[in-house]
């Protein structure tokens, strides 16, 4: 089975300094046809100006990943943990049994453009921890790059789930493949560019969920510019 989910049909939320767009079900937008999709409960992309920012707050029991698009986030949490991330960085919050934190624009002049992600813990009530890791632009084009796994392969962010993040970067004319488990679930999330996926046409915003499918998905970049596209791997 597969579903497509449009850029234009997803939740948004104007404050004026946050522009935000859910993938699924978050805060004032709520759909019950889009709750989630297997243990992955979050895709917000994000718009912030300078100086807006989410003040301090709490969260528990969530694996939480953020992925710059543009422009810089500054990240502090109550472990003592601190940051900023830029494009091509990749950062992992695991709430655990409680933590709190903030996100800021890292910059007074531009805005920042970022996708945060929630996927649900396989289990519960760790100490919270956090990473940031660089992933080479370069080391993910025409070729699929692990960005989170459960154990850190490939320099990987461990996670907590059995679940992978793959990432890959197509021109227009290069083309991927990748192997479908029907007893796992796929999201594939457009972040910028376009691709055409098994002859559906994607673009910036755009995702497919596939389940129960055996096979290969078939990725081809389109258009004149790099398509970025995240990859999740996840259990039913």
């Amino acid at each position: 089975m597969r579903i497509v989910r449009r850029s234009g049909e997803r939740g948004h939320v104007d404050a004026g300094w946050l522009d935000s767009r859910h993938t699924f079900s978050f805060g004032h937008y709520h759909d019950p046809a889009w709750m989630g999709f297997g243990p992955l409960r979050v895709i917000n992309e994000d718009r912030v100006a300078p100086g807006g920012g989410f003040p301090p707050h709490r969260h528990a029991n969530m694996e939480i990943l953020s992925y710059v698009i543009s422009g810089a986030l500054a990240h502090r949490d109550s472990t003592g943990s601190s940051g900023v991330l830029r494009p091509g960085e990749v950062q992992w919050m695991s709430a655990g049994s409680g933590i709190e934190h903030s996100e800021y624009n890292g910059s007074d002049s531009e805005p920042v453009h970022f996708l945060q992600i929630w996927i649900m813990p396989d289990r519960g009530d760790l100490p919270p921890a956090y990473a940031q890791r660089a992933f080479a632009p370069t080391k993910r084009q025409g070729r699929w790059a692990t960005l989170a796994s459960p154990d850190g392969a490939d320099g990987s962010l461990a996670i907590r789930q059995q679940a992978w993040l793959h990432g890959v970067r197509l021109d227009e004319g290069e083309g991927v493949v990748h192997a479908l488990d029907p007893s796992r679930l796929y999201w594939l999330h457009v972040v910028h560019g376009a691709v055409v996926v098994d002859g559906e046409p994607l673009s910036a915003g755009d995702a497919v969920g596939v389940s129960g499918e055996p096979g290969h998905l078939q990725l081809a970049g389109q258009g004149g510019g790099t398509a970025d596209l995240l990859l999740f791997d996840l259990p039913p």
